[in-house]
């Protein structure tokens, strides 16, 4: 057997099913927002089986976008967690047939509460598109299981009908980097977009130089330094850097000269300097826009308060 031609089949398969709920997308899209967006309690998703396993990562990432969401299993709806239902919350009710016993048992409690329903299905004349106040459809033609039995283009469709309901909503509430942050401080994106430069710049042994320093007392601070940057403060203000390009670039041009050399020698050059209280990405987009590796850290009064390093970021 070829296993590649399988994988391509599954691969041309479902992207077929995605074009085909593409081309499905109408009004009831953009009334779902609205009422998701416009609601005054949450977004509560509900799937049985492999629709709830969906759901549950649909319900995620509405979560993690600025929506508030959760997921709710509707078995365990039925006895009890309704209870965690209010009358402002809307409901996104997943199941392929619309039939699902456990989801339409939950119908009336909902009309009763008075909870906008928003039937995502793929059987247009089912018993949750009837009963349902807007109706998402992801019906496909084919499966990718060669049985037509295993959900698997189906799920991949409902998957991505929920990226589209997050990433709308995301646009209507201008949902930007510093939000997804909040709600994810552990990661890298949250740690970079949270944290500010004094929480990880060097304070300590930094390479500090004087305008008099020898040629060889430069080499050696620069060394201990291991930043491969020496800073130059004189009475307390800042003067200028000596990079280790700055050393080897005199030692092939004026070889000789070099060792003769003081700090204050070198042509001194206002360094690039970037404020303390500012945000590490920051500090990492002009890093990467400028190709430097190091970054001297100044106050609101200009005054010298450390080095940030690139690895430190």
């Amino acid at each position: 057997m070829n296993y590649l031609d399988e994988a391509n089949l599954v691969f041309e398969t479902e992207i077929l099913g995605l074009n085909e709920v593409k081309e499905k997308i109408n009004v009831s899209f953009s009334h779902t927002i609205e009422s998701i967006f416009n609601a005054q309690g949450r977004c509560v998703v509900t799937g049985m089986g492999k629709s709830g396993l969906v759901g549950k990562k649909i319900a995620a990432t509405l979560a993690s976008t600025g929506t508030r969401s959760f997921f709710m299993h509707p078995g365990e709806a039925y006895h009890g967690d309704l209870g965690m239902i209010h009358s402002g919350d809307v409901i996104i009710a997943i199941s392929n047939s619309g039939e699902t016993e456990e989801i339409i048992r939950l119908i009336p409690f909902f009309k009763e509460n008075g909870n906008k329903i928003i039937a995502m299905t793929g059987k247009v004349n089912s018993t949750l598109n009837k009963h349902s106040d807007f109706f998402l459809d992801i019906g496909v033609s084919k499966e990718a299981c060669p049985l037509e039995l295993a959900p698997t283009t189906s799920t991949t469709v409902t998957m991505a009908m929920g990226d589209a309901i997050a990433v709308s909503l995301m646009k209507a509430r201008r949902f930007k980097a510093e939000n997804f942050a909040k709600f994810h401080p552990g990661g890298s994106i949250g740690r970079k977009l949270l944290t500010r430069i004094s929480d990880v710049m060097k304070t300590e042994d930094l390479p500090i130089l004087q305008l008099d320093n020898s040629f060889d007392e430069i080499l050696s601070i620069i060394s201990h330094g291991r930043l491969g940057v020496g800073v130059i403060i004189d009475n307390g203000l800042l003067k200028g850097i000596i990079t280790d390009g700055d050393i080897r670039r005199i030692l092939k041009l004026e070889k000789e000269k070099a060792l003769t050399m003081r700090a204050k020698d070198f042509g001194l050059k206002e360094p690039l300097v970037i404020n303390q209280d500012l945000k590490i990405v920051i500090a990492e987009n002009i890093m990467q826009e400028k190709k430097i590796i190091n970054l001297v850290v100044v106050d609101d009064k200009n005054n010298f308060k450390g080095i940030l390093n690139r690895y430190d970021i």
